[in-house]
């Protein structure tokens, strides 16, 4: 299927130092990745905003409405 020269080739290759070391370096990566979303995901999460009791509930803000539409970026002259 492959020629010998091919084969010599790719064997150089594969076995070269910076292939042998980036593959160790992303075996770390994905480990450390796995390793941290397994930690956030037995923790309880927690809220950063302060919890508001349920008889003093927030009036939700309107939204704005203009009957201008022009973001007003025309240049100045």
């Amino acid at each position: 299927m492959f020629s010998s020269e091919i084969k010599r080739l790719l064997i150089q290759v594969i076995s070269s130092w910076q292939v042998i070391a980036v593959t160790v370096v992303l075996v770390i990566y994905i480990s450390i990745v796995n390793y941290v979303a397994r930690i956030r995901s037995r923790s309880p999460r927690r809220s950063s905003t302060p919890l508001v009791p349920k008889d003093k509930k927030q009036n939700p803000e309107k939204p704005v409405h203009s009957d201008n539409d022009d973001l007003g970026l025309e240049e100045a002259k």
